[in-house]
Parts: structure tokens; sequence; C-alpha cells
């Protein structure tokens, strides 16, 4: 086969021909040879394919409309990785002053740079401020007045949105879900603080009000929840521009598209999506008798994580009767909880594949960590040949969002390195971290 199991799983230029598996034209095994593992392998130009997917679709739905697109660097952000996504004609969303200095080393400039967070510190706003970011995101009402004071001090008015809570719940699990009213982001719709907000900041002569912000969850499939609160945030537009008469300018409706993280699932078809949400705000638009606003998207996993694959290296094999009809196989690799939390944190599922050929029959697999820990789990459930061995190297797709980005040094295990391949010569593009590394953090 030309392509392991199923398009959209894997990073668009992983190849498997006479059961050698390349990445870019180059074999895992040379990779896991040069690089060690676990290795993060992107597929840079697949990225980069996605990220452009992502602004077309979008800009040509909303058209005449216009529409940014900006890359939720929450999801990994690397220098190189900010350059591409600007090099693509994404803006960047950052959510702490770590992810701001990491998109101005990549040399985007502070107007094409986003700053979230529900608790930003004084010196991160003032960092926004300084760089001149094109916006920050309001997350209270107590965040009005520290970002006016800052404003203040260094005489300039600071571009702000508000982040509403339309009540709208969508996505997997509960902690990823960021809608709904009993959690910490945003203001809420219902209770009057969003509109509470807009009133304070338009009263403000330092702060520039651009727009309303919405962000419903993440892994989300069902494009319903994302038409649900885009109507919620133009009846808010359309009310603010009664009491007020100032019509806002923008709206930011978030990001969350779902991918696919197992054999048999589909991402959201983007383009479907967009032409959808596109006609149900000129639709509202109409019904409310307002023009349509500008538009802006903040895609991150939908385009980092397909992107990159985890590669391990198999340590031991132990099978494990779990029943009389059941052995279960636990095959620990080098890694683990450390460089994917999430199986862990949210019970998310994963795939894994042996990278190499074998005619042997199936055996019922749960892939493991070193940690000490009983849910050190990659990947719960899956079918592996029964001559899986110490040595091989294993494939996890999928894993370019939230796994460097939430890793751990967690039993002091050093945290992999990010292999860029098919952009030029494979390099890493963030470096695999050391013992040496650990040690110097600890001061003794």
């Amino acid at each position: 086969m030309t392509h392991p199991e199923q398009s959209g799983l894997w990073p668009e230029n992983l190849t498997v021909v006479d059961g050698v598996w390349r990445l870019g034209g180059v074999p895992l095994t040379e990779l896991a040879e040069q690089f060690g593992t676990p290795s993060y392998l992107l597929d840079v130009p697949g990225l980069r394919a996605r990220a452009a997917r992502y602004r077309a679709a979008f800009t040509e739905a909303f058209a005449p409309a216009p529409a940014e697109v900006y890359y939720a660097g929450k999801a990994f952000l690397s220098i190189a990785v900010a350059r591409w996504m600007h090099a693509e004609g994404l803006r960047i969303d950052t959510a702490s002053g770590g992810e701001l200095a990491t998109a101005l080393a990549a040399g985007v400039p502070g107007a094409d740079i986003g700053l979230h967070g529900n608790n930003k510190s004084d010196a991160e706003i003032d960092q926004a401020l300084q760089v001149g970011v094109g916006r920050i995101v309001i997350d209270s009402l107590d965040e009005i007045d520290r970002v006016q004071a800052l404003a203040v001090a260094r005489g300039v008015r600071a571009p702000v949105m508000v982040r509403v809570t339309t009540g709208v719940h969508a996505g997997g699990h509960e902690f990823i879900a960021t809608a709904h009213e009993d959690q910490k982001f945003g203001l809420s719709l219902a209770s009057g603080a969003a509109a509470e907000a807009l009133a304070r900041i338009e009263a403000s002569d330092h702060l520039d009000l651009l727009g309303l912000h919405s962000h419903i969850g993440s892994q989300i499939l069902d494009p319903a929840g994302f038409a649900a609160a885009a109507r919620a945030l133009l009846g808010l537009r359309a009310e603010h521009a009664e009491r007020s008469g100032t019509l806002l300018a923008e709206l930011d409706l978030g990001g969350g598209y779902g991918i696919a993280y197992l054999p048999g699932q589909h991402e959201v078809d983007i383009t479907t999506l967009a032409r959808s949400l596109a006609r149900t705000c000129t639709e509202e638009c109409a019904r409310l008798g307002t023009p349509m606003p500008a538009f802006s998207f903040e895609p991150g996993r939908a385009i980092i994580g397909p992107s990159m694959l985890t590669l391990y290296r198999v340590g031991t094999v132990k099978p494990v009767p779990v029943s009389a009809e059941l052995t279960r196989w636990y095959v620990s690799v080098d890694g683990g909880m450390s460089d994917n939390i999430r199986p862990a944190l949210y019970d998310a599922e994963y795939h894994a594949a042996l990278v190499r050929p074998s005619d042997a029959g199936p055996v019922q697999a749960r892939v493991v960590g070193k940690h000490c820990e009983s849910g050190d789990i990659v990947v719960h459930q899956v079918q592996l040949p029964g001559d899986v061995r110490t040595g091989d190297l294993l494939a996890v797709p999928a894993t370019g969002a939230y796994g460097r980005s939430m890793a751990s040094q967690y039993n002091l295990l050093p945290r992999p390195g990010v292999v860029a391949v098919g952009d030029g010569a494979p390099r890493e593009i963030v470096r695999r971290e050391t013992v040496a590394d650990i040690l110097a953090l600890d001061l003794g």
C-alpha cells in the first residue's frame, strides 16, 4: 500500500511501500536511528498544506466579508511552526507570554498576534501592548481595569475583544468544553456580564473595542454548535448596537474543529463547515437587519494534529491473562504520559501501528509507557501483530496537538525532540532534552 490504513489519520506525506514506512521519503527507521526515540515527527509540507486549506476555506466561504485565520498556538508552537503558519497567511493566537515571545521570535509582527487567557499577568498584558498586538481578548470584568491602567501607563489605546460565554456546550471531554456557564472562561451572555463588559470598554478612552469572541470547546465534530454560537454573538452585536449606536466590526468564532484519532473516524470537512457557517451568519444578519461583520477563526489541533506522529521503541512485551477468553498484551514503549498526557487526562483514544511488515496474527494489545503510574497508557486498545517484540518501532498518529505542548518531565524523563521532515534535510526544530538539561535546573 502507499498509505497506512486511512487518509486523515496519518500525516499526508507518510507512505508505506513494500513494508517500508517513510515520511517525506525518509524511512522511519533512519529517523529513529538519527534522532532517537521517542520523537515527534512533523510532516512540514503536510502542515503547510493544511494551513493553506483552512485559510482558503474561510476566506472563500465568507467573501466578500473579510475573514482571517489565526493558528491557535496552544496546540503546539515553536519558532519554525509560527514562521510556517505566518508564511501561509495565518496570524498567531497566543495564550501566554511564552507563546507571545515565540511568535515574535519567529518574526511575526505584533499586529498579527492575538493574546488570550483567563488570568493574564500584568507583565503579559504590558508585553502585548509594548509589541502592538492586534488584539487582547478580555476574559473578565477585572481585566478591563487592568488593561486600561497599563494602556494609560504606556500612552496607547489597547485593541480588545470580549470573550462571550454563549452557553453553547460542544466538544469531547467536559474539561475541553469551554462555553457552558460553570467554568473559568469568558463573560456570560445570560447573566449580562458580557453586555456590561462592552459598555465599560466603550466608555474608556484607552480601549479600542474590536468585537466579540466565542470559543465553544474542542474536538468538535458536529457543526451545529458553531452555528448556535454565531447566532448568539450576532444577536448580542445587534443588541449592543441598539443600546450604544455602535455596530461592532468583528466576530471571532474560535476553533475546536475535530480530527480523526482512530481508523474509521473522519475529521471535520472544513470547506463544508465554513460554507454552512457563512450561510448561517448571512441569514442571521439579514434577519437582524445588520451588515455582516469581519470574521476570524482559530484552528489549532485541526492543522497541527494530523501533521505529526510520535515514534516509539518497544521495550517490555508482557502477555497478561485478563479472563478465560482474553489475554491482553501490554506493549511498553520508551515514552508515555510524559509525552502524551491526553489519554490519562481525558481518556483520549489513539491508534498505533508496527513499523515493519508482519504476517503474524493480531493480538489484543495495550500500549503503555514507562512511568510509575498504572494510568500511564498511550493507546488503550489496539490490535498489533502477535510477533511484536523488544526493539520494534511503533508509530502513534495524530499527536501534533497537545503532545509536546503538554509534555512533562515526570519521573525526570527528558522530553522528546520535534523533528521536521520534508523541508530540506530532516532536523530537530525543538531539540530533545537531556538529563544534563534537567540537572541544570536543579540548584541543589
